[in-house]
Formats: structure tokens, C-alpha cells, sequence
């Protein structure tokens, strides 16, 4: 039966998280003709779909409006799950303050949707992980109201794969990797994603699809890592790493460009790798690649303020008592995602040596809530076109939207942890 009400998009779907990952999802699923619920605990981003308002930059107004009007009904109200035939969780799996797996987000889902389970249902796992975090986490919670798994409801996994703001591809066009640990349970998953995903990828089950997700991630972090170590060997030598990266990526083969920066962030690339090595250690082994690559990473802020110590006191001051303007607070140009991004430890430790710290983000007006960073919520950007009132400015996000020549021009001091200028000038120092 469920089968039969996919083929006929008549199957609602369930969007369980509407931040960067579920709200895009559950828009391919609408355009797609499929009756759409959005679950999420957050009455404000509730209120304000409903009102037809968006609270994701790259995502307008009208894209809400019109989904609205398609027939997505988001709600608080959980209860609501009871009517969808498949439900697609997408929330946040952070790190603990030791650096371990916080499942608490999709452990709240699962005991949530408990009370509403019926026999019939579709359940997926977007949200990325460990593998056996299915199995192992949600198979448990979901089936502690009396339904089992693969016999009377139908669990499977499915990455999410979104890159904000990515002109080249879209929720619809990224291929979409399906496991399940029932032959059934991932007809079912590959046959309800293949109605609003061009490309669907059928894997052999949930760890596997679990598994090609920590990879994908890992790759990038340590990759990453490789070109932060580079650029402060490089620097040392009195070499520009971006014009290396540059030559290097004019070759066509055997060559993959990936750019140094701040530090990591972003809700995978810092994180998952640690989900890995996490559990790897369950099976004795120390995945000693991934731990240096996060040490690597982790490290270049504090690099950062090291070569901005450096720069004043080459001028003949010190950090204390300086003020310094950090441009660009989202973890990535463009997005106004700022989850895990590095601006807020170099802000941190900025603060730490005496620096009075402001901030300028086109993408991110007033800084929103943080777990780790809560003591910056509420701070508003600053203008631009006050760089000059600055002892110094910190390029931390390389946005487009900012005029650099302009920047320059204002500042007294240039830090550039992005490559953003490359002629040589006396006001930037390379970070």
C-alpha cells in the first residue's frame, strides 16, 4: 500500500528539522507534488513559515510563500507525524564539550514520534553520523512502544548532502545515498526518494550509507588540514600558499584544489570525523590520521592570532586594548550559516588578549544563538565603511558581497586568513 501511494505521490511525507537541511527537502517533495508536514520544536521558525517568511538567506521569501500555498503544513505539534506515511529526520548531531558524539537531538526525535508510530510507516535518518547509529540508537527507541522494525514499520538511513547556496547543484540534483537493513525497508526508502531525486543511490544497508557519509567529510577535514599545515610552513618560508594552490591545480589529473583558511566550520566537516575516530575506538583501533587532521584544524586560530600578534608588534604595540574588526561570521562566503564557525573562537581568543572585538557579516546581521558561544548573542554587524576607526581588520569569510578594494582602502591593518588580496601591500599580512 505504501508502495502504491508513493508511485502515486499521494504518500505525505514528513520533514522532521526545518533548518539548511530539512526545509530544502521538504521544498523538492512539494515541487514534486507530495503533501508535505514540517516538524520542528522551534515555534519561532514555525510562525514564521507559516507567515510565509524564510529565516534562510539563500532561500526567499516567495519559495515559502509558495510552498504555503502548495499545501506544507508545518507544526510544533508532533502528533502530526501520525498522518504522514514517511518521516525524514534532519537534525543537528553536534559534539559534547569532550569532543563525543551528542545523539540528544535524534534521540528527542525518535521518543517523540514514539506515541504517534503506526504500523505501515516509512522512518529515515538524514542526520549525519556513526555507523550503526540506526540501528543501534533509533532501532531501539523507535520500536520501545511495541512496533519492531522491518515488520511492522520500515527504518532506513539516507545522508543528507547540502552545500548552501551551491550554484551548481540542488537538493533535487545531488545524488541521494539509501541503506537499509531490510530488502523491503529499502525498496520502500530508493522508490519514495526517487520520486524527487534525479540520482538515487542503493547501498547494502544503514552502516554502509552511514559509513559513506563519515567519508565523504573525513575526506574534506583532512584534506583541509593538509593545506592549513602547508600554508604555515609556507609562511614561513616566505611563500605565498595560494599562489602554490593555484599552480598546483593547473594540473589536470592527480590534483584536487581544496583552500586553507581560519579553521573548520560548518555542521559536518568539524564534526563527523571526531563521530568516526569516536568509534573506531570501540574496535580498539586509534584512527591517529583523522585525530591529527582535527588537531590541525582545531589549531589555526589560535595561528591566526599568533601572526596578528606578530603584525602589531612589528608595528610596535601590542594586542591589549586594540580594536580589531572581524569581517565575515558565516562558516563559508555567501551563507548565513554560522554553526561551528571559526570566527567565533578567533573572536574568543581575541577577547582573551585584551581586544575589543567587533564583527561585519552581510549574511549575518545580529549573531543568533550558540551552545558554546552564547556570550555573543545579540551582537550587531558593524558597517563596513567603519574599517578605518579599526587598528586592524580580520578577513575571516571572503563573502562577495563585500567591496575589498574598499576595505582595503579604509583599513590600517589587513589580516587575510582567505587569500582575498593577492598583490603585495604593506597593510596585509597573511594568516
Amino acid at each position: 500500500m505504501l508502495r502504491e501511494r508513493i508511485a502515486r505521490r499521494e504518500a505525505v511525507v514528513g520533514v522532521l528539522g526545518l533548518g539548511y537541511v530539512g526545509l530544502p527537502l521538504a521544498r523538492v517533495f512539494l515541487d514534486r507534488g507530495f503533501p508535505v508536514v514540517g516538524l520542528d520544536t522551534d515555534a519561532d521558525k514555525v510562525a514564521s513559515l507559516r507567515a510565509g517568511r524564510t529565516y534562510i538567506a539563500h532561500i526567499p521569501d516567495d519559495a515559502i510563500a509558495g510552498a504555503i500555498q502548495a499545501g506544507f503544513s508545518p507544526t510544533t505539534d508532533f502528533a502530526a507525524a501520525a498522518a504522514c506515511d514517511a518521516v525524514l529526520i534532519c537534525v543537528p548531531t553536534p559534539l559534547t564539550a569532550n569532543r563525543e558524539p551528542d545523539m540528544t537531538f535524534v534521540e528527542r526525535s525518535c521518543h517523540a514520534l514514539v506515541p504517534h508510530l503506526r504500523p505501515g510507516q516509512l522512518i529515515v535518518l538524514e542526520s549525519t553520523t556513526y555507523p550503526g547509529t540506526t540501528d543501534e540508537v533509533m532501532r531501539p527507541i523507535l520500536e520501545s512502544g511495541g512496533l519492531v522494525a522491518n515488520r511492522d514499520f520500515w527504518l532506513a538511513y539516507s545522508p543528507e548532502r547540502e552545500d548552501p547556496n551551491n550554484p551548481s547543484f540542488r537538493t533535487r540534483t545531488i545524488p541521494k545515498v539509501v541503506g537499509a537493513d531490510d530488502p523491503q525497508a529499502l525498496a520502500l526508502a530508493t522508490a519514495l526518494y526517487a520520486q524527487a531525486i534525479d540520482d538515487v543511490v542503493p547501498v547494502s544497508g544503514t552502516r554502509v550509507a552511514e559509513a559513506a557519509k563519515i567519508l565523504e567529510n573525513t575526506f574534506r577535514a583532512v584534506n583541509i588540514a593538509l593545506v592549513n599545515e602547508l600554508k604555515v610552513v609556507f609562511t614561513r618560508m616566505g611563500i605565498d600558499i595560494w599562489e602554490v594552490i593555484v599552480a598546483a591545480a593547473t594540473k589536470p589529473f592527480g590534483f584536487m584544489r581544496f583552500s586553507p583558511g581560519p579553521g573548520l566550520g560548518g555542521h559536518c566537516i568539524p564534526i563527523d570525523p571526531f563521530y568516526l575516530a569516536w568509534k573506531a575506538r570501540e574496535y580498539d583501533v586509534v584512527s591517529r590520521f583523522i585525530e591529527t587532521a582535527g588537531e590541525v584544524n582545531r589549531s589555526m586560530p589560535h595561528w591566526v592570532v599568533e601572526r596578528t600578534m606578530q603584525a602589531f608588534s612589528r608595528r610596535g604595540r601590542g594586542l591589549a586594548g586594540a580594536r580589531i574588526l572581524v569581517v565575515g561570521l558565516a562558516y563559508k562566503k555567501n551563507v548565513d550559516d554560522a554553526r561551528e564557525s571559526p570566527s567565533y573562537k578567533l573572536m574568543e581568543l581575541l577577547e582573551a588578549e585584551g581586544v575589543e572585538v567587533s564583527y561585519h557579516d552581510p549574511f549575518v546581521p545580529v549573531i543568533p544563538k550558540s551552545r558554546e558561544y552564547g556570550h555573543f548573542t545579540g551582537r550587531e554587524s558593524v558597517d563596513p565603511a567603519r574599517a578605518g576607526e579599526f587598528d586592524a581588520v580580520l578577513v575571516a569569510t571572503d563573502h562577495d558581497a563585500i567591496d575589498w578594494d574598499d576595505l582595503l582602502a579604509r583599513a590600517r591593518l589587513v589580516v587575510d586568513t582567505r587569500g582575498v588580496y593577492r598583490a603585495p601591500s604593506d597593510k596585509v599580512v597573511k594568516a
